[in-house]
């Protein structure tokens, strides 16, 4: 089985669910009902790229197969757990409570024993995303990070103590990224942020925001420090 993954270009306002699952049908079928909840998906078949792109792609959540060609899942399950704190649901054919109680033990969030109803687990995805989610930032909280500021309250951000002029749609996009450090947000969801009326605009309008809000906070805008780019998905701000 080669390494192969798929990205859908379809949905992804509630985020990107990473797929790892050799079975191409089953693999198909949960994305699909995942994308009709308005999450994006990228599928990977096999076990030893698997850990490669939850690195590159950030998922919200990885729904991940025990028996894997190359890699177990219960292998990926821990490497995950090494760097990342992502919610992980295990698949397996079998029953045994002993696996079931392994997974978990490894880091796994939810166990689910095949055959499943795809309704099912999108509505334990959504539970589970639920509980795992930051809580949204308080509005009267401010928020700061090496110099970087920006109070709720005053409809300030600051840089060195030195005021930042941003336009209504910058300031939107900078409060959404550090409300949720570390968080990854699809341009989807920043249009959202800055057009919440439902305007016609494309979406890489948000690129063009996003420029133009690192030439103001940043020391270097082509080596951003603050908002870092997730390729092919969106932006996160820094939470390190």
């Amino acid at each position: 089985m080669s390494d192969e993954k798929l990205i859908s270009p379809s949905g992804g306002h509630q985020g990107m669910i990473l797929v790892v699952e050799d079975d191409q049908n089953t693999a198909a079928l949960v994305a699909a009902y995942l994308q009709r909840e308005g999450f994006a998906t990228t599928i990977v078949h096999d076990g030893g790229a698997a850990v490669a792109v939850a690195r590159e792609c950030v998922p919200v959540f990885v729904i991940l197969d025990v028996m894997l060609p190359n890699v177990e899942g219960w292998e990926i399950c821990r490497t995950l757990r090494s760097f990342s704190d992502v919610p992980i649901m295990m698949l397996t054919a079998r029953e045994e409570e002993l696996d079931r109680i392994a997974g978990l033990a490894m880091g796994a969030d939810d166990y689910l024993v095949k055959p499943f109803s795809p309704r099912e687990l999108v509505e334990r995805v959504k539970a589970i995303l639920r509980r795992s989610r930051p809580a949204p930032a308080r509005p009267d909280l401010l928020l700061s990070l090496d110099g970087l500021e920006l109070d709720p309250v005053k409809l300030r951000v600051t840089r060195d103590g030195r005021p930042v002029a941003l336009t209504g749609s910058e300031y939107k996009i900078l409060l959404a990224l550090m409300g949720a450090p570390g968080r990854v947000f699809p341009r989807e969801e920043l249009l959202n942020h800055c057009y919440p009326k439902g305007e016609a605009v494309i979406d890489r309008v948000i690129d063009v925001h996003i420029g133009k809000l690192r030439q103001k906070i940043e020391d270097d805008p082509a080596r951003p420090r603050f908002i870092l780019t997730v390729r092919g998905y969106g932006y996160r701000f820094s939470d390190e």
